[in-house]
């Protein structure tokens, strides 16, 4: 018995190949052991000639088979005898290019698509994201950790290339065919709740504010037109008196405007509602609008003005984001929790899950498949030769144990039944 170590891992593989190769040798030595008898022993003393031959041919028959098979076996894994024998200590002396055969075969023929995606589908990714983001103990560290990274991913926003492209691309996206929807869309809110009038309102008191605040300029600029008009007898006599008409009756006009309707205000609501359905029905208006919106957003003001509010909104987020109880947690908790239950009731949701892992696989296997090849073989390179003999041993010895008690067996019945056809044929003087 071969002494085992009780930490050793392969110590039960180590007991039984010793226990397999055992009883391979010692059939062999059973073999030679036969042959010898039938050499040695006196014919009197066997129950006939014809058995004696009959079992020394099917003895030598098993002991040449037993022979040859111990001589394959060794072969793969040392020299047999430590004889310089050609073509034996194969493993040990091509395990680098078994280590790049070993990895092509599992590159290629073990680490596919097919089982990768039999196995993802087995798994069942959605159901375990499921489980994961609708566990409080895994969805508040997670909100927690994206909290923690948001001041970071807002950071990235500052760099230069990045603010960059973000001023190149605002435009782009906020004056792209979109821009009409979303324009069109805020319009009907205010149309619908009455806000334009609002906005209308605002307008005309505006205007008010500013007639009574230049009247005396108002009044002058319309005494020279007049004078420019009629000529100075004319300005000089009737100047004052048509400014004082036209202010007042601007004025007047002004006053009717109330918000509870006049013409100018139904003729504004009319031509506002005309202009939402031309951007929603006209292209060539659509067009018009997202190019007007992306002017206004590319001009530098206007984006000096949206780096500043988005200066002080980072200044908000980061603050609150730093906050346990703040909105951002809470925000962050609710939609990974939102997301846990989309994945678990929503069919779609889950098709699109499986279908972003089976790209990912698809997109990623190649470069993983030649990098698992290239680990295999690095690793069995790294290899001494006795660890590699020893661990292939360990795997496939038993079975090539039985490849030797097998060839001496067949080799003992083989030449038995050759023997015994030979002698039915020829008789003893054709042996």
């Amino acid at each position: 018995m071969i002494p085992l170590s009780p930490s050793d891992p392969d110590a039960a593989a180590r007991r039984e190949l010793f226990h397999h190769r055992t009883f391979a040798t010692a059939l062999l030595v059973l073999m030679a052991a036969l042959t010898l008898c039938a050499y040695g022993i006196p014919v009197d003393m066997w129950p006939s000639e014809y058995t004696r031959a009959l079992l020394g041919a099917a003895a030598k028959a098993g002991f040449v088979g037993g022979i040859a098979d111990w001589f394959a076996v060794t072969a793969l894994f040392r020299r047999p005898l430590g004889l310089p024998i050609p073509h034996t200590a194969i493993i040990p002396r091509q395990k680098e290019r078994l280590g790049l055969a070993l990895g092509r075969f599992v590159a290629t023929h073990v680490f596919t698509e097919k089982d990768i995606a039999a196995m993802l589908a087995k798994l069942d990714l959605p159901s375990i994201l499921h489980r994961f983001l609708a566990d409080p103990a895994a969805s508040k560290p997670l909100a927690f950790t994206l909290a923690g990274m948001l001041p970071k991913v807002l950071a990235t926003v500052e760099d230069g290339r990045a603010r960059r492209v973000v001023a190149r691309m605002v435009p782009r996206i906020l004056g792209g065919t979109g821009a009409s929807k979303l324009i069109t869309r805020a319009l009907h809110g205010l149309v619908d709740g009455g806000r334009h009038q609002e906005v209308f309102g605002f307008i005309l008191a505006q205007l008010k504010q500013l007639i009574a605040s230049r009247e005396d300029a108002l009044r002058t600029a319309i005494e020279e037109r007049v004078r420019e008009q009629g000529g100075r007898l004319v300005g000089w006599a009737l100047g004052a008196s048509i400014a004082r008409r036209v202010l007042a009756t601007l004025t007047t006009e002004l006053d009717k405007m109330g918000p509870d309707g006049s013409e100018l205000r139904e003729a504004f609501d009319e031509w506002v509602r005309r202009e939402i359905r031309r951007m929603e029905e006209d292209p060539a208006r659509a067009a018009e609008l997202g190019a007007a919106v992306r002017g206004v957003v590319a001009h530098e003001t206007v984006q000096a003005w949206i780096w500043d509010i988005w200066a002080r909104l980072r200044v908000s987020l980061e603050a609150d984001a730093a906050r346990p109880n703040g909105r951002t947690m809470a925000y962050l908790e609710d939609a990974i929790g939102s997301l846990g239950a989309m994945l678990e009731s929503d069919p779609a949701a889950r098709a699109r899950v499986d279908a972003a892992a089976e790209g990912v696989v698809r997109t990623l296997l190649p470069s993983a498949q030649a990098g698992l090849s290239a680990f295999i073989a690095q690793v069995v390179a790294s290899w001494d030769a006795a660890t590699v003999v020893e661990r292939l041993e360990l795997r496939v010895g038993k079975d090539l144990q039985f490849v030797r008690v097998n060839g001496t067996l067949v080799g003992f019945l083989v030449g038995g039944a050759l023997y015994a056809a030979l002698r039915a044929a020829f008789g003893s003087s054709g042996l």
